[in-house]
């Protein structure tokens, strides 16, 4: 069914529209860019001229219709006059830089426009109109002024050149000079800590934006459940290819202590987040160097070249890297020359900021000599009433964020072995952590989780953590976080399986987790079955037994899952005859 048109503003409306957005524009706030300035204060001193001009037209309407040549006319004014708001409003969203970049496009598109709304005003009839004379000479003013404008390109030219400059020496790892990149930022109007959070975050939103375009065929091929690859015959890449974190085609393999061979960044992310066991086998490790597998690589990269895809190198620009490597240096070096504690604490917010932004970024920090500035374990530690301080945050913190924190301190905290008993005999802080899992958001409950898992780590921690509740919450929340079996696999090994077997519905739980969950969780959750066989026997093995395709799946799962195995194993040795029969 073909929608009728929208009726027509009439005169009255049209000249009214006209006068408003004139007004608007001729009003417009300072302008976004510097370099800008000349293009876009044309536009606010062309509106002022043509808003004097409508307030004459507005009362000539209100006598009787336009003649039909001056609607018209005075119509695609009103095209023009909104293309120029909408250009102002963008270059008003953009971050400065980009503005930079695109600088000669912004200013052919105004030169365009000015020379549409000088011609449409040369063939206004503005006899017809019966105007006035000093309005006639106004038009007559803005048509002159639109048809001379020609912005001078040469400072916005000169700036992106030094902009470009800056950016290909720091893809050289070349340092610039203080001076210099504060002088430039000046002149793109970033002078001020206002100026600069808000590029900032303009930048941030641009690079989503254009990350989401990356993605739209995908998505299209998503909804509409069409293959976003069309060749056939092509072989699947081999399992070996893919990381056992992410289950993704690896970009930077590398192989930890216990042999198995992630991808960097996966396995950065999970040592990062307090783990020190390989995710694969469970097994911890004592060494958490990375030796990069340069032969899977080159098979990954000939694979991808057969397939006519792209290899996937580590997808790092340059420029972007360099440009975090300087942050971070000039942040290291500004916190070992802070003398007030609210200077280093805005410093440190900043180095935390970085470090959040990703492995590399975490990298760089670390090599700036970051890490004896901000080691401060020791010293809250030993400050009367810090852990106490901390305990407070988690339960009366203003923010999540603030408990998130207080809860990723207790697990820093607890990485230090002594500290980490220390910690567990304080019920306090056992208790504010249960809090946190049983009513936190996920990211919270995460958090929270991973600090129990390290105070688990400790036997003697493992008495208070039982009684706290820890296998309760951990339970609660084994099919929202994976890292809730481990923390039961941990409990389980160290003494509290009683406990864990004593809450109703704890086995069928950890079945149906290693049936569903995450590679890791699935591991977590048989070992912990295992530790529950192995420790409580005969009666383990029968809830085991009364779980639909309990036993079964365990042993089916044996040929990828040493634990599943030894799981399956350990449950048909303790059957009794009748059980076993049962189970095949």
């Amino acid at each position: 069914m073909v929608l009728p048109a929208p009726p027509s503003p009439s005169d009255g409306e049209l000249l009214r529209s006209l006068h408003r957005l004139a007004r608007d524009l001729s009003a417009a706030a300072e302008t976004p860019a510097p370099f800008l300035r000349g293009a876009l204060a044309s536009i606010t001193r062309r509106s002022k001229l043509l808003a004097a001009a409508f307030d004459d037209l507005v009362l000539c309407a209100a006598t009787g219709d336009l003649p039909r040549s001056a609607s018209l006319c005075l119509r695609e004014v009103l095209f023009v006059l909104q293309r120029f708001k909408a250009l102002a409003t963008d270059c008003a969203a953009r971050s400065r830089m980009r503005l930079l970049l695109h600088s000669d496009e912004i200013e052919e598109e105004v030169r365009e426009l000015h020379q549409d709304l000088a011609t449409l005003l040369d063939l206004l009839p503005v006899v017809e109109l019966g105007l006035a004379e000093d309005v006639m000479d106004l038009l007559g003013l803005a048509s002159r002024q639109c048809r001379r404008f020609a912005p001078s390109a040469q400072a916005e030219q000169a700036l992106k050149a030094r902009v470009l400059s800056l950016i290909q020496e720091i893809e050289r790892e070349i340092v610039p000079d203080r001076e210099r990149l504060q002088e430039i930022l000046e002149e793109a109007g970033i002078n001020d800590p206002p100026s600069c959070s808000k590029e900032i975050e303009s930048l941030e939103r641009e690079i989503g934006d254009r990350a989401s375009e990356r993605w739209t065929d995908a998505m299209i091929a998503l909804v509409g459940r069409t293959p976003r690859s069309t060749k056939k015959g092509t072989p699947a890449p081999p399992p070996d290819f893919r990381c056992p974190i992410t289950l993704d085609i690896m970009r930077d393999p590398v192989v930890v202590a216990s042999g198995q061979t992630y991808d960097r960044d996966s396995i950065s992310r999970w040592f990062d987040s307090g783990k020190s066991t390989c995710p694969k086998t469970g097994q911890v490790l004592t060494v958490l160097e990375l030796v990069p597998n340069k032969a899977l690589k080159n098979l990954i990269a000939k694979c991808a070249a057969s397939r006519s895809e792209p290899a996937q190198a580590v997808a790092a620009n340059k420029a972007a890297l360099e440009a975090a490597r300087m942050t971070a240096s000039f942040l290291v070096k500004k916190l070992s020359i802070s003398f007030s504690p609210d200077a280093a604490n805005r410093v440190v917010h900043d180095i935390r900021l970085l470090s959040k932004s990703g492995a590399d970024s975490r990298a760089f920090v670390g090599e700036a000599g970051a890490v004896p500035l901000l080691a401060n374990k020791k010293r809250i530690m030993h400050a009367e009433g810090a852990v106490e301080a901390v305990a407070h945050i988690m339960s009366a913190g203003a923010t999540l964020r603030a408990k998130e924190n207080a809860a990723a301190a207790v697990l820093s905290l607890a990485s230090v072995h002594t500290y980490r008993r220390r910690l567990g005999r304080n019920l306090s802080i056992v208790e504010k952590l249960v809090h946190l899992v049983r009513t936190g958001p996920t990211s919270t409950k995460k958090d929270a989780l991973a600090a129990l898992l390290s105070l688990a780590g400790e036997r003697e921690n493992v008495g208070k953590l039982v009684s706290a509740g820890v296998a309760q919450v951990a339970l609660s929340a084994i099919s929202e976080e994976e890292t809730a079996a481990a923390v039961l696999a941990a409990l389980a090994k160290r003494g509290g399986a009683e406990a864990i077997v004593g809450i109703d519905g704890a086995v069928a739980r950890l079945v149906a987790e290693m049936r569903r969950g995450t590679e890791w969780a699935r591991e977590n959750a048989t070992a912990a079955l295992v530790l529950l066989c192995r420790r409580l026997g005969a009666r383990v093995v029968m809830q085991v037994m009364a779980v639909p395709r309990g036993v079964g799946h365990l042993g089916a799962d044996g040929h990828r899952n040493g634990a599943g195995a030894s799981q399956g194993r350990v449950a048909r040795q303790d059957m009794p005859p009748v059980g076993r029969r049962l189970g095949r």
